[in-house]
């Protein structure tokens, strides 16, 4: 049964979390606000992960546990968690970070004082194995412009040289969040998720560091270090599918701005702001280019 929680919807997708996951869960659990739904989508775990999700399901009403028996990539499971969200407020908690307590607390107070805001986050601080603080990392977004274009054009500035998607793991409006595609099946398609909310509304970015998030080798990126590892990540079906993730971006982007309501003087600034893409990125899509042209050549071998 949904339990009559409106609040805040926190989504923990999860696969084979049992190392970090309790931990995890006890930082949620610890939070100054208390008003939350907690979702747990189990990504057809094989290690303890559903033994200890039903342990703590079972001791705290604001959880819900569901399990999927096969695994169905990471993508999905992002997206399951806010499908099965009833929340004005969303957010997506990894198994292996961590809160400081009063970091829900803050972001929604600023979200409900500030309607123009639709993303809240903290600044981070990396962690190790063992908790221990490898580095501050301020996140520098400062999205706060009140024209869409110009919040785009930050982005870029942004992204292009800094990549680290923490404010993903913030406090976003629930609504706005469902006006996007959610998780892409693909390799970036966190960056495609921040230029759209960069596009419907301002971010707010909170100067302390609340945010612990945990570097360790099986970390996506580090246990899938090639394009092709990491597209499987995202979803099973990409294996042996040519990937082409910077071209795939740049499609991505265009589609982005064409299905935004924005007026025609706004998109056209933001299809604009794509030449810094291409110059930026023009050596990577110059390599994809020859890589596409050679699968063609030896019939997508």
């Amino acid at each position: 049964m949904t339990p009559a929680i409106t609040r805040l919807s926190i989504g923990v997708p999860v696969y084979n979390g049992e190392q970090f996951l309790e931990e995890s869960l006890n930082s949620l659990l610890a939070q100054t606000l208390e008003d939350f739904e907690l979702i747990i989508s189990d990504n057809g775990s094989t290690d303890r992960t559903e033994e200890i999700c039903r342990t703590y399901a079972a001791k705290d009403q604001r959880i819900r546990y569901h399990r999927s028996e096969e695994n169905y990539g990471a993508a999905w499971n992002y997206n399951r968690c806010f499908e099965l969200s009833v929340g004005k407020y969303f957010k997506w908690a990894c198994h292996d970070d961590l809160c400081a307590p009063e970091y829900l607390q803050r972001c929604i107070e600023i979200l409900e004082a500030n309607p123009s805001v639709v993303l809240c986050y903290a600044n981070s601080i990396f962690i190790d194995e063992q908790g221990n603080i490898l580095q501050k990392y301020p996140e520098d977004l400062h999205l706060d412009s009140p024209q869409p274009q110009k919040r785009y054009q930050q982005y870029h500035q942004r992204f292009l040289y800094k990549y680290r998607c923490n404010p993903q793991f913030g406090v976003i409006r629930s609504s706005t969040l469902g006006m996007t595609r959610v998780m892409g099946k693909y390799e970036g398609s966190d960056i495609i998720l921040f230029a759209e909310l960069a596009m419907l509304g301002e971010f707010y970015e909170i100067p302390e560091y609340l945010f612990f998030r945990r570097e360790h080798p099986q970390m996506s990126r580090r246990a899938n270090p090639t394009n092709e590892e990491l597209a499987v990540w995202y979803d099973p079906k990409n294996r042996g599918k040519l990937q082409l993730p910077m071209s795939r971006l740049l499609w991505e982007h265009l589609v982005a701005i064409r299905r935004t309501e924005l007026s025609w003087y706004e998109k056209i600034s933001c299809y604009l702001q794509l030449r810094t893409f291409l110059r930026w990125k023009r050596r990577e899509l110059g390599q994809e280019f020859v890589k596409a042209a050679q699968w063609l050549v030896l019939g997508g071998r």
